[in-house]
């Protein structure tokens, strides 16, 4: 009889391990040929080893995850110039994908670069991050892990967002939390509003103050109401894709501090086209007008496929 309690003890200790799983099915690479003379190699692949498992084996979220639901999400690093001994210059790459229901089709949802990104590691170094103190004891080697993990909560904002109307908030709030206790020491920016056009407290900014709420609603009909809609509903689908987009243009208009909306339509150029190839005349003609506005670095690819 003890026997059989034992095991239906362990196979409910694998069930909620099962149901807790984590949330990212994160890859992340390197490229380091600007300092390969400069570092020890085993550096770098120690630490993508460690940084791997800190994307994947954490839990980011209280929410089960099933194999299926992970999101996808890369991280590309690339090392510019070593500062000193064990303190680099580098590049952040990311890009982070949802799947459209109904079909085989993954949406980006996040696609960007942040160019400032100063870190220190060396081998051995533990990697760590604490909520309540994202400062950590190195102001630079906690720069490395609350970088990241302040990506990875914008990821779950947007991507819970697609999902629900205001469901990414509680993530964008977490977002927000490290960029109000960030690491400060030389070297490091991004994280204050004066640090260029286009740094993280701007970014989150955008997701987490009331005069950009409409974005939220972006989200939810682009995605849910748009993408999602499709191939069941294709024409209700291409009217709350053109709405979610002129609502972009109506923040974007409405402020000239608006980080979040040429983010959110990097990428979209080749989607867009092939949603709305077969469109009516008129709701052609609307959609060029509206993205003359909001991705006007791509209009004339719009206007060659659409017009």
């Amino acid at each position: 009889m003890l026997h059989k309690i034992i095991s239906l003890f362990c196979i409910s200790v694998l069930l909620q391990l099962k149901c807790i799983s984590q949330e990212l099915n994160a890859t992340i690479s390197f490229q380091t040929s600007k300092v390969d003379n400069q570092v020890d190699p085993k550096t770098f692949v120690q630490l993508q080893s460690q940084l791997k498992d800190f994307l994947n084996q954490r839990k980011w979220t209280s929410d089960a995850f099933s194999k299926e639901e992970k999101i996808d999400c890369n991280f590309y690093i690339t090392i510019e110039s070593v500062v000193s001994s064990g303190v680099y210059e580098a590049k952040l790459s990311i890009v982070s994908n949802r799947p459209v229901y109904n079909s085989a089709y993954t949406t980006p949802l996040l696609n960007m670069q942040d160019a400032n990104f100063t870190f220190k590691y060396q081998l051995s170094q533990p990697i760590e991050f604490n909520e309540n103190r994202v400062q950590g004891s190195d102001a630079l080697e906690a720069n490395l892990t609350a970088t990241l993990a302040y990506y990875i909560y914008v990821i779950l904002g947007l991507d819970y967002d697609s999902y629900a109307l205001q469901g990414g908030k509680p993530y964008f709030n977490k977002a927000l939390n490290i960029v109000n206790n960030a690491p400060e020491g030389s070297g490091i920016s991004g994280w204050k509003s004066y640090d260029g056009q286009r740094n993280r407290y701007l970014l989150i900014d955008n997701f987490t103050q009331s005069g950009f709420d409409k974005l939220h609603s972006v989200l939810y009909s682009y995605y849910r109401e748009g993408l999602d809609q499709l191939v069941d509903k294709p024409s209700v689908a291409k009217a709350a894709i053109l709405n979610a987009l002129m609502s972009m243009q109506e923040v974007y208009e409405a402020s000239s501090n608006t980080m979040a909306v040429p983010i959110l339509m990097q990428g979209k150029v080749t989607e867009i086209i092939g949603i709305f190839g077969s469109a009516e005349k008129s709701m052609k003609k609307q959609l060029i007008a509206t993205l003359s506005t909001i991705d006007i670095a791509n209009i004339n690819k719009y206007k060659e496929k659409l017009e």
